[in-house]
């Protein structure tokens, strides 16, 4: 069984932009909703992503925080795209960029589409008290909050929220 365990933050400014090493262009789906999770019908969301040429179906447990478990699986790029026909909610379209930063790997996802407008960078760590340096473009932590998870953006998106949201105060 595979234990993620990962901090996300909203981006500020564009500084880490020159440090990217890598860029992948991704899609994403999700055969089960928010609301289905929330009313515990189910307690793993199941996804279904391309990325660049190679497709993956993942299962992550239902919990708060940066700890979950998480199991991904290689799948054929053609079977992607017919499971992401039957996917529920919108679709996620995104870029995820690959920065390195003082020896960690960040995940610094730009998002397109009705969720234009929102960049989030993630770290994922070795363990849960892992010490790590917070580079100056990553902002306020949003680990805990529900609605920066790519499940939850599926459902609805960064265009559909209100100011208040977009600020954090809501």
């Amino acid at each position: 069984m595979g234990i993620e365990i990962e901090r996300k933050f909203l981006v500020v400014g564009d500084g880490w932009r020159e440090a990217a090493h890598k860029v992948v262009p991704m899609a994403q789906g999700y055969l089960n909703d928010l609301a289905a999770m929330d009313a515990g019908a189910m307690k793993a969301s199941v996804r279904v992503r391309i990325a660049g040429e190679e497709a993956f179906l993942n299962l992550k447990s239902r919990e708060l925080g940066h700890t979950r478990q998480e199991f991904d699986y290689p799948i054929p790029v053609d079977d992607a795209r017919g499971l992401l026909a039957l996917c529920v909610g919108g679709l996620v379209d995104k870029r995820r960029h690959y920065v390195q930063h003082a020896g960690f790997l960040w995940e610094v996802d730009e998002f397109l589409g009705d969720n234009a407008g929102l960049v989030v960078a993630e770290i994922e760590l070795p363990s849960a008290d892992a010490a790590f340096d917070k580079p100056a473009w990553a902002g306020r932590e949003v680990t805990e909050s529900v609605r920066y998870y790519n499940l939850a953006l599926s459902t609805r998106p960064f265009a559909q929220w209100d100011q208040a949201e977009r600020d954090g105060e809501a």
